[in-house]
């Protein structure tokens, strides 16, 4: 059983609180733009999921169904204590690869992006998982683990991970030792040297104490959140490929045929070096970190929190909707959705080309509400609604090419 879907509203509505609370204690944590982004790059990567084949369930059944050499029964609960140790052991290692090989790390970045921390910060999830995530937890089926078993921990064990992504939890006396906590995990979302590659965990801290990647944090080293290569960007597409173009770029350039291999399977951050020495990395200076923060009015901003509000409510009807769809109708959805995501990201950016990109928008689902009537994909009503949601988004979208008609980029730490 799949218990996100259940816990979002709570995920929401603990957002809201911890909003609040920051306020309320004079230390928020949060950015309209950093937030949104998050919560965008969140939606992405479950509306991608609808036309997306998850490779890893169909390798998972086939796995249990002819090769499992043991089998976990459903009824015991001793066998789903075990399963839960299994999957959180296999998830250390998952998560481990993820930041030291750089084919791994290209997916897993986005959940690193976020330059706060705060319980938005875990929504934000990347949309090109379903191509490598998987592989790590095939030793569960080999072991005869039920399909509904690992769908359940898996879940909740996302879940759990919820809650430890917050600024406002400090040391929790001995669960330190064994289970992991804000204060472990914000040290696992630091960019700093001394925290950088450590705290693997997902739901014990154990398997970082056995295997030497645990650090605890110090009350003298604040960590400073976000990645060494700063994004320096609101697109959520961009935020998904970025390490992926490199990789190509890099491939590209070298002169070494068998470093256009290695850079697919070579550590994070390593470049051939040949295009090391042409093109090195930047990073950031960490004793002069600034977060990105391009300037927006607070009617911009308010305009966009409006736009992802009804964003939300056409993403929750899709969701519910998607089994029902075809295929056809779920790529519409998800191109539109993709699009506005796009352009509140340009917006967030201070573009200059917010309004070409806009008017393309509306042409392109405009195009595709007039073909889906047309085709029957969509009754009267259906036509109707796509219309009032176009345009209550264009209205929303205009408000903010009018407040800002030529935005420059301008950074800095403060709070939005």
């Amino acid at each position: 059983m799949n218990f996100v879907p259940y816990a979002v509203p709570i995920f929401l509505l603990l957002i809201l609180v911890e909003l609040c609370w920051g306020w309320l204690k004079g230390k928020n944590t949060y950015r309209v733009n950093d937030s949104i982004n998050s919560l965008s790059m969140g939606l992405l990567s479950t509306v991608t999921k609808f036309v997306f084949l998850n490779i890893g369930l169909l390798v998972f059944s086939r796995i249990e169904q002819n090769h499992a050499v043991w089998s976990f029964e459903m009824a015991s609960i001793s066998h789903w204590l075990l399963g839960i140790l299994l999957y959180d052991f296999l998830y250390y290692w998952y998560h481990r690869i993820s930041h030291e090989r750089q084919l791994f790390w290209a997916s897993h970045v986005v959940h690193h992006q976020s330059e706060d921390y705060n319980l938005s910060t875990a929504l934000r999830q990347t949309s090109t998982s379903f191509m490598t995530t998987w592989v790590f937890f095939i030793p569960c089926f080999f072991l005869g683990m039920p399909i509904y078993m690992y769908v359940s921990i898996a879940s909740a064990h996302l879940i759990y991970q919820f809650w430890v992504h917050t600024q406002h939890i400090s040391t929790l006396g001995w669960l330190e030792w064994f289970m992991v906590t804000p204060s472990n995990h914000r040290v696992h979302h630091a960019q700093n040297p001394e925290y950088i590659d450590t705290n693997y965990g997902g739901l014990l801290i154990i398997w970082d104490r056995l295997f030497g990647t645990f650090k605890a944090e110090s009350p003298q080293i604040e960590p400073i959140y976000g990645i060494r290569s700063p994004l320096a960007s609101w697109n959520p597409i961009w935020a998904n490929l970025h390490i992926f173009v490199g990789m190509a770029k890099d491939a590209w350039r070298t002169q070494v045929w068998q470093d256009k291999f290695s850079v697919l399977w070579s550590r994070t951050g390593w470049q051939p070096k040949d295009v090391a020495a042409q093109y090195p990395q930047s990073k950031s200076d960490l004793t002069q970190f600034e977060k990105y923060n391009p300037s927006l009015s607070s009617r911009v901003h308010g305009a966009i929190i409006a736009q992802y509000a009804v964003l939300s409510i056409f993403h929750l009807w899709s969701a519910a909707q998607a089994a029902q769809l075809p295929l056809p109708m779920l790529w519409m959805i998800v191109l539109a959705q993709t699009y506005i995501l796009v352009v509140v990201g340009a917006i967030l950016d201070g573009k200059r080309y917010v309004r070409p990109l806009e008017y393309s928008r509306l042409l392109v689902l405009t195009a595709m509400l007039y073909s889906s009537f047309t085709a029957d994909l969509i009754g009267i009503t259906g036509l109707y609604y796509g219309v009032a949601y176009l345009v209550i988004s264009s209205g929303l979208t205009w408000i903010c090419i009018r407040s800002e008609p030529a935005a420059e980029i301008i950074c800095g730490s403060d709070l939005a």
